[in-house]
């Protein structure tokens, strides 16, 4: 057993993720907390004197801040130490706590899909302001912190392309909106292959066994019949696989039964 995952609050699309003020299209409300602060800190320490790494479950920006001080307080002196605890999401942030991942070695365990499944309604949820804070990929790596990217699956599709198609494009899959929503947190295609990969792996511990191509790790890899850092990047979500191979087998090839 690595690790063990908590939850402080709830999600964005249903008003439940906490936020620091209320949300913009729903005024008295600021979300909730899922776990009460007090019994989520027990569950904390007690995982860090196990020697579990914590991934925690946070979507708004009081639930980010709450996770981001726990973390602080139980770590203490040893916030230098390779214990790669996570926040799952990271969806919505506060400025001032963006450069708090880094400086406590926490990785941003986040999907790209959200940002353009939620791209029509999450402004109505937070305003322009707090906007600025959500889905901020680039803000995130230019503070110095690691992202891990996933899918969210069974929320969002598990296929690979369309995380890449949405981190590289932040549109849709009909190419809207034009010059892709809030541009600036866009990925380039290197910094998003390498959050689906190498750093993916990093933030569970396994970057000795998976994550890239090299000697001595596991023959995880696709074939694919088109460049995915030459073709357009509307066309990333339609690379064709041709092959699939996991530790060293095809399990799948095109044309094959």
């Amino acid at each position: 057993m690595r690790g063990v995952k908590l939850y402080i609050d709830g999600a964005l699309g249903s008003r439940g993720a906490a936020l620091l003020e209320d949300y913009s299209d729903d005024h008295g409300n600021r979300g909730l907390l899922v776990t009460d602060p007090a019994a989520y800190e027990r569950a904390v320490r007690k995982a860090r004197a196990c020697g579990l790494q914590v991934a925690s479950h946070a979507i708004g920006d009081r639930g980010n801040r709450l996770v981001l001080d726990t973390y602080e307080r139980v770590l203490g002196a040893d916030q230098a130490g390779d214990r790669r605890w996570r926040v799952e999401h990271a969806q919505v942030l506060s400025p001032p706590d963006i450069p708090r991942f880094a400086a406590l070695g926490v990785i941003a365990s986040m999907q790209p899909t959200h940002a353009t499944s939620d791209m029509p309604w999450a402004q109505d949820r937070l305003g322009p302001q707090r906007i600025l804070g959500a889905y901020a990929w680039q803000r995130l790596l230019h503070s110095g912190a690691r992202l891990a990217l996933g899918s969210d699956f069974p929320v969002e599709s598990p296929d690979p392309r369309l995380g890449l198609q949405a981190a590289i494009t932040r549109q849709d899959r009909h190419g809207q909106p034009p010059g892709g929503w809030q541009p600036d947190q866009k990925l380039g295609r290197e910094q998003a292959l390498r959050g689906f990969t190498r750093d993916a792996a990093y933030a569970g511990f396994d970057e000795d066994t998976v994550g890239q191509l090299k000697p001595g790790l596991r023959a995880d890899f696709v074939v694919l019949a088109e460049d995915p850092f030459a073709v357009p990047e509307s066309e990333l979500d339609a690379l064709q696989v041709q092959a699939t191979w996991v530790d060293g087998k095809a399990v799948f090839e095109r044309g094959r039964d």
